[in-house]
């Protein structure tokens, strides 16, 4: 095994474990506030399917890659890698659903009383339950195509007219309907972050003008800023920043290996490296604030 393969094998593994242990906290953390009897804010629900959806990334994308790299690139079934695969690509759009509308959950909460949203805050909570219920329903269903692409490298003796991803591939060998596959099914993503984009941009303007009316009062026994709701939103701007810090190299690097019919090791390796970022450090991220 090369110096190349040590290095990474050892960056999976790395990120697999550390990511594992700290999504493990969190759901210990939630588990013992279950048991004790208290009450879980809606934000609380929230980050319990972003959780889930940390673990089929990290699980999916992490041990595959791990074992691939330590050399045993042969180590699954065809139809094991098709599986893991497609839960790799529900854990992803879930993990940006549940971001996307715990900044949008958020951006309700702390909006003024006076403002346009006030009958939507009491609505909300049952408005984006069945939202983040929905996106799971959608997921599994927008994904099928991806496992019935997608096929073990091994599995299929002729791969020059595949489109090889170092223990996988993908049997479009057509640039075109791979190009369109990719458009079709990044719409919803690109939705999402626009609706990201909007609430944290609200946030953010919310903050401001709090922090410009502060401005003017020298003593105060009270100070939002160190208000729960206040809490609450920074550490969301924080979560909902490094994920579209991950998410925006990732899709630059996944249109890289969609445009490339065999992409190099590195530029797979450096794929799943970012992909599986930010379910490693978003459970820190939460523990630490």
């Amino acid at each position: 095994m090369e110096t190349s393969d040590i290095v990474i094998s050892v960056i999976f593994l790395s990120q697999t474990i550390f990511g594992i242990l700290g999504n493990s906290f969190l759901v210990y953390h939630f588990l013992m506030l279950y048991f004790v009897g208290s009450r879980l804010k809606f934000t609380d629900w929230i980050l319990q399917h972003l959780i889930a959806a940390n673990f089929l990334t990290l699980l999916c994308k992490g041990v595959p890659h791990t074992v691939s790299a330590f050399g045993m690139k042969d180590f699954f079934s065809d139809s094991e890698y098709k599986l893991i695969f497609y839960l790799h690509r529900i854990g992803r759009g879930v993990s940006i659903s549940s971001t996307c509308f715990l900044s949008v959950f958020q951006a309700i909460t702390i909006s003024p009383k006076a403002s346009r949203w006030t009958q939507l805050k009491v609505k909300s909570p049952s408005y984006i339950a069945s939202c983040v219920y929905m996106s799971w329903v959608l997921s599994f269903i927008v994904n099928i195509p991806f496992a019935m692409y997608m096929t073990a490298r091994w599995y299929n003796k002729n791969i020059t007219c595949l489109r090889v991803y170092e223990f996988c591939a993908s049997d479009q060998h057509d640039i075109s309907p791979a190009i369109f596959s990719a458009v079709f099914i990044s719409i919803p993503d690109v939705l999402l972050m626009l609706l990201m984009f909007w609430s944290s941009s609200y946030m953010v303007c919310i903050l401001y003008r709090h922090k410009q009316r502060m401005k003017h009062i020298h003593r105060s026994n009270f100070s939002f800023r160190f208000s729960p709701e206040i809490r609450a939103t920074k550490t969301i701007l924080l979560l909902l920043s490094t994920f579209v810090f991950f998410y925006t190299i990732s899709c630059l690097l996944q249109i890289n290996l969609a445009l490339t019919l065999n992409p190099n090791s590195l530029w797979v390796n450096m794929a799943s490296v970012v992909s599986a970022c930010f379910p490693t450090v978003s459970p820190f991220l939460m523990i630490s604030h």
